[in-house]
C-alpha cells in the first residue's frame, strides 16, 4: 500500500519545516527489503523541494537534515 503526505517538524529555531513523504509499506515485514527489517518497503523525504532521504530495497540516501531524520522516526514507527 503506498502512503503520501506531509509532516511539519519543529526546527532549532521553533519553526516548523514541511517534510513531504512518500512510503510503499506492506501488513507483513520483509526479511530482504524492508527497512530494519520491517514493514516500508521505499520511503522517499522531500524537504524544500530536494530529496533529503531515500530508501528502495535499500538505502539510497542517508537523511541529509534533522528534520528528515525526526521525519524517518516518526513515519517508521508508523509504517514498520
Amino acid at each position: 500500500m503506498w502512503s503520501d503526505g506531509v509532516i511539519g517538524i519543529k526546527n532549532k529555531g521553533g519553526k516548523y519545516v514541511s517534510v513531504q513523504y512518500w512510503c510503499k509499506h506492506f501488513e507483513e515485514p520483509s526479511e530482504d527489503y524492508g527497512i530494519d527489517y520491517g514493514r516500508i518497503s521505499k520511503l522517499t523525504l522531500r524537504q524544500d523541494g530536494k530529496e533529503v532521504y531515500n530508501y528502495d530495497r535499500g538505502l539510497d540516501t542517508e537523511p541529509q537534515t534533522e528534520e528528515a531524520e525526526k521525519a524517518l522516526m516518526i513515519l517508521m514507527k508508523k509504517y514498520n
